[in-house]
């Protein structure tokens, strides 16, 4: 039997009003996972306003995936896949 190679995948989800990013091996262990709320951005005006979700992913997008790899121990040239989010909600 031949050795199993475990296989790392890369998520981000910029959907709707958290920018997050998460390492998964195996489709079953999440290796490291972070989220940056817009909780407090989008609060006085009483739900999402569509402008200050776009910004906000741009501004906090690099500062997620480094945060992510650094838990992880790990590097973007180790990802064996990267899945994203298509389109809002």
């Amino acid at each position: 039997m031949g050795e199993f190679m475990s296989e790392y995948i890369l998520g981000i989800e910029t959907s709707c009003d958290e920018t997050a990013a998460a390492i998964v091996k195996d489709g079953k262990e999440i290796i490291a996972n972070v989220v940056a709320s817009q909780i407090e951005s989008h609060q006085r005006f009483g739900g999402v306003v569509p402008e200050i979700a776009s910004r906000h992913h741009v501004e906090q997008m690099t500062i997620v995936l480094e945060e992510t790899f650094q838990k992880a121990g790990m590097s973007m040239s180790e990802m064996d896949a990267v899945t994203v989010t298509e389109g809002p909600g």
